[in-house]
């Protein structure tokens, strides 16, 4: 273990991000950990930057180990993977709901083992991961379904691959980026603009957090479909065009939310076997093509802000020295 006293990044204020020395003291049975990988959440992670949460939203949208208010100062963030360095678990590799910080304790039924044919390095995905199977869930997709879905961030790219592994789906996904086509053929999903997007879809989630990829999507939907709204707008009004054939075609418009699980899986699936779930489906190494830039924990305060406002980040990898 090294002498150096563990550290964080926090949000001082809108835009400002700084590494603060924090106290780590492992209570019975929690365990300490050693991060070697983090990974950041473009979207959710730029709306605290920002400060743009709802103020009353702050007690619904914490993240579970987060330190701070949404007013500032702030801990956030919600991947971690580092190595158990105490209790009969030492040594393993685990992932914890954690911000960014080099060492940290969770309790024990917080840190969730990677299987062995799970990188750590990959392992910074599985929070998105849980949060495209639960959209999934709220879709309630099929066999042989028509999925479109609207914008190829990281979420949308992790609904889109899921949806492609239903026998038989047409899985789209559409974006405005153009090279974004590279990155839906490598995952097996078709690719769309929004100038020739699909018609007719069973099933639409949308994933963009724009007013255009609201517009994308009820266009893509066919009569008495599901469109599944999994953007998060923070502060921002949004316009929804209910105009044209939204009411002919008896669209349903659903809101998916990764911190509660479906009711309609609720009686089986708890929080804890839903994220050992999503981190045993990262188990493709296509998946690598989602983290799209890495860089080092100290050059956080310098990075941050820059990565997060950078349209062409998907996952962005923080690593930690050894």
């Amino acid at each position: 273990m090294s002498d150096a006293r563990p550290s964080a990044l926090w949000i001082a204020a809108p835009g400002k991000a700084e590494l603060r020395e924090v106290e780590v003291e492992a209570r019975v049975s929690e365990v300490e950990v050693k991060t070697l990988f983090s990974g950041i959440s473009r979207g959710t992670e730029a709306l605290v930057l920002a400060g743009a949460v709802p103020e009353g939203e702050h007690a619904t949208m914490r993240a579970p180990f987060q330190d701070g208010e949404f007013t500032f100062p702030v801990k956030y963030g919600y991947a971690a993977v580092g190595e158990v360095q105490n209790t009969d678990r030492e040594g393993q590799i685990i992932f914890a709901l954690f911000p960014h910080q080099t060492r940290f304790s969770v309790p024990s039924a917080a840190a969730f083992s990677l299987p062995a044919n799970v990188p750590p390095e990959r392992a910074v995905l599985a929070a998105n991961m849980e949060t495209a199977l639960n959209i999934l869930w709220d879709a309630g997709a099929g066999p042989g379904d028509r999925i479109a879905v609207v914008g190829c961030g990281v979420v949308g790219a992790l609904a889109g691959y899921l949806a492609a592994r239903i026998p038989g789906a047409e899985v789209t996904l559409i974006d405005k980026n153009p090279a974004r086509e590279a990155l839906a053929r490598h995952l097996g999903c078709g690719f769309a603009t929004p100038e020739t997007p699909l018609e007719d879809a069973d099933i639409v989630v949308h994933a963009s957090a724009s007013e255009a990829g609201l517009s994308t999507a009820i266009e893509c939907a066919g009569l008495e479909a599901t469109i599944v709204e999994a953007s998060w707008y923070g502060t921002r009004s949004t316009n929804v065009p209910l105009g044209g054939r939204f009411h002919q075609r008896r669209l349903r418009i659903v809101g998916s939310q990764v911190g509660r699980v479906p009711p309609h899986r609720a009686p089986r699936w708890d929080f804890g076997r839903r994220l050992t779930k999503a981190i045993s489906l990262l188990e493709d190494p296509r998946l690598d093509r989602l983290i799209s830039s890495e860089s080092a924990f100290d050059a956080l305060p310098r990075d941050y802000a820059a990565v997060l406002a950078d349209p062409d980040t998907l996952c962005h990898r923080v690593r930690y020295a050894p």
